[in-house]
C-alpha cells in the first residue's frame, strides 16, 4: 500500500455549548491555574480558550496587575559641560502614588532591574 493509497484522517471539529465555554473560562481562572494546562485537560487550543475569555469580557490573566500606564515627560537634553559634570547625571522616576526614586549615573544595571522588578510585584 503507498503514501497515495491512504486517506487522510480527519478530526470531527468539536462544538461547544455557551455553559460547556463558561465553566471551562471558569476553571481557567481559578486561582493558580494555567491557561495551557485547562486547554490541555480539555483537548483545546490555548488560543481558543483566550478567544473565550475575552467573548466572556475576562481580561487576560495578569493585566489586572500591571502598573497603571503612566505619563512620561522628556525634558530637553543637557550637556554635560552645562550640568557640571557627566558623574552628577540622574534619572528620576515618579510613582503613580508620588513617590520618587532617583536613579545616579553609576547605578549597576542588574541593581537598577531588581529595584524595577521589585516594583512591578507591588
Amino acid at each position: 500500500m503507498s503514501h497515495a493509497d491512504v486517506a487522510p484522517v480527519r478530526r470531527k471539529r468539536r462544538t461547544w455549548t455557551r455553559d460547556e465555554k463558561r465553566r471551562i473560562v471558569d476553571e481557567s481562572l481559578a486561582e493558580g491555574a494555567s491557561i495551557a494546562e485547562v486547554a490541555r485537560r480539555h483537548d483545546l487550543n490555548a488560543n481558543q480558550l483566550f478567544t473565550w475569555r475575552r467573548q466572556f469580557g475576562v481580561e487576560p490573566t495578569g493585566l489586572k496587575d500591571l502598573a497603571p500606564i503612566l505619563p512620561v515627560t522628556i525634558a530637553p537634553e543637557t550637556r554635560a559641560e552645562d550640568s557640571g559634570s557627566a558623574s552628577n547625571a540622574q534619572m528620576e522616576i515618579v510613582l503613580a502614588e508620588g513617590d520618587r526614586i532617583i536613579v545616579r549615573a553609576d547605578v549597576e544595571t542588574a541593581a537598577l532591574t531588581r529595584v524595577l522588578k521589585a516594583l512591578g510585584r507591588r
